[in-house]
């Protein structure tokens, strides 16, 4: 997608990396996820700066350091991601900042390619930060000049929630004119803002609340929200993309569309419910706005317990206006995922089945050796976790079934949050020792072949420093340290760590199949470049 004028056809996560280079965003950064991907790749492919962190956390907070210095950060990532970075998002909400600060949400409603379906409207109201929530291509484009005028106006960080459906689905989008930041990146010493001792961070909680109570009036009056005329018998309140399933599902419906859903126009939303003989809110996964409103002691009817999981459609919401408890349609079969024929993972899971290996397991590609025809998976809680719940494991079992235990983590997932299990292992370790097998392919298989501190490449594929794994374990104090790149040897590196009563890491380093021919004409560019 080129950077005229003109409208084009554009995915929601497009929209938004030509809104971030139009905005004159300083720089984007995030971790690689579905259904936030994109953003940053095309944010950069339009000539923005944009960059892979190791994770959400170390994201949000350059983007923090950014925005403190007075210029835009984008900062991108799926809703799980928020979970790792909630420490700095809490506390930059009491801090505020000078430049702007937009922190991308995108949930998966019905976990198209997630561990659960967490609905981070929540985050919004718990940390006290301002949400807008985009229906389509344009509105995500729309809305994150709103964001950045927010963000700046107040100076406060802002969540812009996505959904995999507003994301992925494409649309028309009509640009504005370009809208840089006006002054000059700076940074203005304020110890009272930035630093959250205790006797700082009390009088910053109190400015934050009455921000907030200053932007809950304004919203009141925002452009942000829509009101569809319409039969007074049924009037619906909805946001993002359940507005659009909720406008083909009752087109004779009076409509209540919120684009900013923290801190809501409770006012506008009272006079709106008193206005129609039944108030009905639609909104995907949790009943967020109904428990908001009601709390408010506005009444109004929210959808049955059965449509809070998954995806809504025009059928389902038809189903709820009509009250239908019935049992829904079961959904076609789709064909199952699994590894690929060449994965380089095969092997070494088939050594593991072969051995009764106890694997705690990790997130990426590796997680779909829990389905046949190996089904070696025993668990996979979130990024990193293996390698302490593999910890875990051995110091409760006994000693025989301890020493099957085995930690297995991809090498995006290792950088990402393996590297302070590995230190828990050294300092904590096990009395039967214990094996962390590293699945090095190369690249961040899943979710698309994205570059990591592993790779030695940036985001655009260009060389910089490389991190490898082997010298950070040997660093931190792993002692039996492998590397393999024949999957032959991988059985007896795997038995002699098991038999060891002391830390061990494996690492077999072989190129996804998928990503080779990428990966090696990446590689031998950067070969070039020295």
């Amino acid at each position: 997608m080129g950077s005229k004028m003109e409208p084009r056809l554009a995915s929601g996560n497009q929209a938004v990396a030509w809104a971030a280079r139009h905005l004159g965003v300083s720089l984007g950064t995030g971790y690689p996820g579905t259904p936030s991907t994109e953003i940053l790749e095309n944010f950069s492919l339009l000539g923005g700066r944009a960059q892979w962190s190791p994770n959400e956390k170390v994201a949000l907070e350059v983007g923090i350091g950014v925005a403190y210095g007075g210029a835009r950060a984008l900062v991108t990532m799926k809703h799980v991601g928020v979970n790792v970075a909630a420490d700095p998002l809490f506390t930059v909400a009491y801090t505020g900042v000078r430049g702007g600060l937009v922190l991308v949400s995108a949930d998966d409603p019905g976990m198209g390619s997630s561990q659960n379906e967490q609905d981070n409207r929540r985050y919004a109201k718990a940390a006290s930060v301002m949400m807008l929530e985009p229906a389509d291509a344009q509105e995500a484009y729309d809305f994150l000049f709103d964001a950045f005028f927010l963000s700046e106006t107040w100076n406060l960080p802002v969540m812009f929630r996505m959904t995999t459906r507003v994301c992925h689905s494409r649309g028309i989008v009509t640009p504005r004119n370009p809208s840089p930041a006006s002054k000059t990146p700076h940074f203005v010493r304020d110890m009272p803002s930035y630093v959250m001792i205790p006797g700082y961070a009390r009088p910053a909680h109190r400015r934050m609340r009455e921000k907030m109570t200053k932007i809950a009036e304004w919203n009141e009056q925002s452009d942000l929200n829509t009101l569809y005329e319409g039969d007074r018998r049924l009037g619906i309140v909805t946001s993002g993309v359940a507005f659009l399933h909720a406008r083909e599902a009752a087109p004779y419906a009076r409509i209540l569309k919120l684009g900013m859903t923290y801190p809501l126009p409770i006012h506008l939303i009272r006079r709106f419910a008193a206005s129609v003989d039944r108030c009905l809110v639609i909104e995907e996964n949790d009943p967020y706005l109904v428990e908001s409103l009601r709390a408010e002691g506005v009444e109004c009817e929210g959808k049955l317990e059965m449509y809070r999981f998954d995806e809504l459609n025009v059928a389902r919401v038809r189903r709820i206006i009509a009250r239908d408890a019935s049992p829904e349609p079961a959904r076609p079969k789709g064909k199952p995922p699994q590894l690929c024929k060449g994965c380089p993972h095969r092997i070494a899971f088939g050594v593991m089945k072969k051995m009764d290996c106890i694997i705690s397991g990790d997130i990426g590609c590796y997680t779909l050796s829990v389905l046949p025809p190996f089904e070696t998976h025993d668990s996979c809680v979130c990024m990193g976790a293996s390698v302490g719940v593999g910890l875990g494991l051995r110091h409760a079992l006994p000693d025989d079934e301890a020493r099957r235990v085995v930690s297995v983590i991809g090498d995006s997932t290792f950088m990402h949050s393996g590297l302070t299990g590995v230190v828990e292992m050294v300092y904590n370790p096990p009395k039967t020792g214990h094996v962390i097998v590293i699945l090095d392919n190369g690249t961040t298989a899943m979710t698309g072949m994205q570059e990591h501190p592993g790779t030695g490449r940036t985001l655009d594929h260009a060389k910089t420093n490389q991190v490898p794994a082997e010298d950070v374990c040997r660093a931190i104090g792993v002692k039996n340290v492998h590397v393999l790149e024949r999957a032959g040897a991988f059985e007896k590196a795997l038995r002699d760590g098991l038999a060891k009563a002391e830390p061990t890491v494996i690492i077999l380093r072989k190129l996804c199949s998928l990503a080779a021919p990428k990966l090696k004409k990446y590689q031998l560019a950067t070969e070039e470049e020295t």
